[in-house]
């Protein structure tokens, strides 16, 4: 079966950087659309970044220029570069694989990885 699993979360003072991975298996990496999303307390959970299978990317608003998603075909993984972290980024993150199979979607979500922005 599909699974994701994330890591590269922690704690980081503002104007840092962290680098996220996720680490897919169970399906065939290089067909899938890829995102990832995050989630504060109290908040909905939000786009932060996507790449499709042909390397198209979209990012939030709030993280443009901040933000670089990238994916490694070959590792099956999927990353987002985090840079000039601000408070506001603190949520947890969470890795997204969008199937598209036979006119079938299918989403699978990791379990989420902590990223904390200090002042």
């Amino acid at each position: 079966q599909v699974q994701l699993v994330e890591s590269g979360g922690g704690l980081v003072q503002a104007g840092g950087s962290l680098k996220l991975s996720c680490a897919a298996s169970g399906s065939i990496f290089r067909l899938n659309d890829m995102g990832w999303y995050r989630q504060a307390p109290g908040k909905q959970r939000e786009l932060v970044a996507s790449m499709t299978r042909g390397s198209s990317t979209n990012y939030a608003d709030s993280v443009k220029g901040r933000f670089t998603i990238s994916r490694d075909n070959a590792k099956n993984t999927v990353y987002l570069q985090m840079n000039s972290l601000k408070p506001e980024d603190t949520a947890v993150y969470y890795c997204n694989e969008d199937q598209l199979r036979g006119g079938v979607r299918r989403d699978y979500w990791g379990q989420g990885t902590q990223v904390t922005v200090s002042t």
